[in-house]
């Protein structure tokens, strides 16, 4: 019974051995397995073997492109204080898995520190508005110096980004004021000129009715004398022995007559006649007919007097 516990056990142990010297890698990963406590080799993704209780998995660094954000806290050259954020994505080299892995206990504040020096010996050569437009410059910088004292420790550098520039609180603010002000002067400038334009565009279209309106009372004016004129011709064809200023008078008498009319047939108007009698027509045609006679007689040669006693002289 005592030989069969034994090779029972025995049995165990082999089989917990067996199971123990195999073990599994994933991809993207590399192994390191160390022979009491010496590095022997790297294991690549998949299954592997190792000696048990000889050799044992010391670690397994992934190759995974990682990223690692950095906040830096430098002034620029017009003394602004600014936090400057830059984003490294670094991964470890797969020929080199002995040099992540043993040369650097924590490649992540090496890398910090890296980007420190980079960047605070950057910005303070540089004004605020410079740090904006040349973020890029400072990224490329930070990259360029990791990448060449990285390799030696088995990283290798993708990018290095700025990310954020974060000016102190007050300089934001006086920005933001600086701005808010610029776009104000801006927007006045275009309501000034929008205004500008309507009220060009009003004078513009004012002078055009107005000249529209002088136009049509001038082509009025024309219809009337042309209808006057030709209402004189057609009577005097018609009645033997008329003058013109008879012809005159009884155009304006028939015009008087007409506006009366037209008055007392408006229902929207209240109108009040003071006495009068249509000989006043009468005197407007008097007038209308010396005035005529006197440009007449003056075209004639003959001197004339008017109705205030002056002297008209032909010549």
């Amino acid at each position: 019974m005592v030989l069969y516990g034994l090779a029972g056990l025995a049995g165990l142990l082999l089989l917990i051995l067996f199971f123990a010297s195999w073990y599994t890698v994933e991809q993207q990963t590399k192994a390191v397995v160390e022979r009491f406590g010496r590095f022997v080799r790297v294991a690549t993704p998949g299954l592997n073997f190792k000696i048990p209780l000889v050799e044992k998995v010391a670690g397994r660094p992934s190759l995974k492109t990682q990223q690692l954000d950095v906040a830096v806290d430098t002034i620029t050259k017009d003394k602004v204080s600014t936090k400057v954020i830059v984003s490294v994505q670094y991964y470890i080299v797969p020929e080199k898995v002995f040099e992540a892995f043993y040369k650097l206990a924590e490649p992540t504040k090496q890398i910090t520190s890296y980007v420190f020096d980079v960047v605070r010996a950057n910005v303070p050569k540089q004004n605020l508005d410079e740090v904006f437009e040349k973020k890029d410059e400072i990224g490329t910088a930070v990259q360029e110096h990791l990448a060449g004292v990285m390799d030696d420790y088995g990283f290798g550098i993708t990018a290095a980004l700025v990310t954020d520039i974060d000016p102190d609180a007050e300089v934001k603010k006086a920005m933001n004021d600086i701005n808010a002000a610029q776009r104000q002067r801006v927007a006045a400038q275009e309501k000034g000129e929008a205004e500008k334009i309507i009220k060009v565009k009003h004078a513009e279209g004012e002078a055009a009715s107005k000249a529209l309106q002088g136009q049509g009372i001038a082509d009025q004016r024309k219809a009337i004398i042309g209808g006057l004129r030709e209402s004189i011709e057609l009577f005097k064809a018609g009645v033997q022995g008329v003058s013109e200023s008879d012809v005159m008078q009884m155009v304006l008498l028939t015009q008087y007559f007409d506006t009366l009319k037209e008055i007392g047939a408006s229902n929207h108007s209240t109108t009040i006649l003071l006495p009068h009698s249509p000989s006043s027509v009468k005197d407007l045609g008097d007038q209308i007919r010396n005035g005529m006679i006197a440009a007449n007689q003056v075209k004639d040669g003959v001197d004339v007097t008017d109705k205030d006693g002056v002297r008209v002289s032909a010549s």
